[in-house]
């Protein structure tokens, strides 16, 4: 990635200046990819410092994992180097290596007088949509950019499960084929679910190997995972915020993984019977596609929830519109869709949930109908999906005044005196002596 970045920088006339602590890299890159081009090369950390104008604008690029951790934590980071006079900023970046060649989404933040330093460049680098605008721009302080990153790969993993829950409806109940699921998705790429990874999902179903075998059903179904989809339930947890869609893609990525525990299960286990599917081919299809777009909007309404609570944890200021944009295009979730949810903050900054935005309330009670039969239909059929039905209990559970947690306050006042409120007197807390020999007191260090 860190080759097709400075390859980027130089095709947008900003000389860079290439350093690697693998020294060699340096000069196979100059003498291959970055051949005829203005990038110039260092062979020591003084060498490269000693090349740049001030104030220096040095990107470091680090893979992450351990590497990332091993560094100081963000908000000391930014602290401890401005003593230094040096500005930080972490960004996040997205569209994998053909994204950072021709143009990534980037999502910078940290100290923000450093922006003016690099706005130009970090711009003119990103992906362009509409009239031009750039994916890319300041996201707020600390390490606010990195977070944002993070929830954009906890949404990746969701729009890829849901698409797979698609997928499996369409092969197990409606016995489709890969070519016919193939234009399946290509006509639904003409709909608001237009994006890249439905668009990747087509071709992905009509490749053939050398022998001319679809490849799809070759592979291995267990799915890997780096660790950012993980990340996000962690803060979800953290913080409260019920993001349970990508809680459950992270946890079908794991349940994947379990293949040989599965095979044996699959000898033993019995579901339901297979039965023909009898109805409407054409518009169960239909159902299927308004299921997942009715899904994904959970989805995203959930990651902006958690945006919204980091929000207040770190006291960042951010721009939940400009966050929709630097995701509309160059990175891996990019998609018509995510124009909508900028119109939406555009409508109304303070936007407490998408759901109660017009527009996607309005599509969501234009498709429920279809959500709740492919919902049905296939847990009747057998066939898992977390990520469909955990949005579809999500929304219900969001619509209901009255939840059931009177019940569990109850519990855990009778077996713990933890206390609950009343619906007419809340903030007064009250004790109840449910056995008659329990006592009075209430609990106060121990919860459950």
């Amino acid at each position: 990635m860190g080759q097709n970045l400075i390859l980027n920088m130089n095709d947008h006339g900003f000389v860079v200046c290439a350093f690697n602590r693998t020294v060699s890299k340096v000069d196979d890159f100059l003498a291959n990819e970055a051949k005829g081009t203005k990038v110039v090369g260092a062979h020591s950390l003084e060498e490269m410092v000693s090349k740049l104008k001030k104030p220096r604008r040095i990107i470091l690029l680090v893979k992450a994992g351990q590497a990332v951790d091993d560094f100081i934590d963000k908000l000391r980071r930014c602290r401890d180097l401005k003593a230094k006079g040096i500005l930080f900023v972490g960004s996040g970046v997205s569209g994998g290596e053909e994204g950072a060649r021709y143009g990534p989404s980037l999502m910078p933040g940290g100290d923000k007088e450093a922006w003016p330093h690099i706005k130009t460049i970090f711009q003119g680098i990103a992906a362009k949509v509409g009239t031009g605008e750039p994916c890319c721009d300041w996201v707020g302080d600390e390490g606010a950019g990195h977070f944002v990153k993070m929830v954009h790969n906890g949404i990746e993993y969701g729009d890829m499960q849901l698409i797979c829950e698609a997928y499996h409806l369409m092969k197990d109940v409606l016995g489709m084929g890969h070519d016919e699921m193939a234009k399946a998705f290509e006509e639904w790429n003409k709909t608001e679910l237009d994006s890249f990874l439905i668009e990747i999902t087509a071709n992905i179903l009509k490749f053939q190997d050398s022998d001319g075998k679809h490849l799809l059903p070759q592979i291995r179904d267990s799915a890997g995972q780096k660790g950012t989809g993980k990340w996000t339930a962690i803060s979800a947890l953290e913080y409260g915020v019920p993001v349970t869609l990508i809680g459950e893609a992270v946890f079908a990525r794991c349940l994947s993984s379990l293949k040989d525990e599965r095979i044996q299960a699959s000898k033993k286990l019995k579901g339901p019977q297979k039965i023909q599917f009898e109805g409407d081919k054409k518009a169960f299809l239909e159902d299927i596609r308004k299921a997942l777009y009715a899904s994904k909007i959970i989805s995203y309404a959930q990651g902006f929830m958690l945006l919204r609570q980091a929000a207040t944890e770190f006291g960042w200021t951010l721009n939940y519109g400009g966050i929709a944009l630097m995701w509309r295009g160059g990175c891996i979730i990019r998609s018509v869709f995510l124009g909508k949810i900028k119109d939406a903050f555009g409508r109304n900054p303070q936007l407490q949930n998408l759901l109660l935005d017009d527009f996607f309330k309005s599509a969501v009670e234009n498709c429920q109908g279809s959500w709740r039969r492919a919902v049905s239909t296939g847990v009747q059929a057998g066939i898992p999906m977390p990520c469909f039905t955990t949005a579809l209990s999500f929304y219900d559970g969001y619509r209901h005044e009255m939840l059931p947690a009177n019940l569990i306050q109850a519990q855990r006042d009778y077996f713990g005196a933890h206390t609950y409120e009343l619906l007419a007197k809340p903030g007064q807390f009250i004790h109840t002596n449910w056995t008659g020999h329990g006592g009075s007191v209430s609990s106060s260090s121990y919860n459950a």
